[in-house]
């Protein structure tokens, strides 16, 4: 059952990842606020994945 959670997880982050690269490759320009959203989704995922494993 863990395994098959953190495997969710880590589909959703890379689902998240995935769609900011694409979003921001075609732009010569990122801000930091942008790329500290997507960190921070990333870790939500991570951080909710964890939580709920204790």
């Amino acid at each position: 059952m863990t395994e098959t959670r953190e495997a969710e997880v880590i589909h959703e982050a890379l689902v998240v990842i995935d769609k900011a690269l694409s979003e921001m490759l075609h732009r010569e320009l990122v801000s930091t606020g942008e790329v500290a959203d997507v960190l921070l989704d990333v870790r939500t995922l991570l951080v909710s994945s964890h939580a709920s494993q204790s």
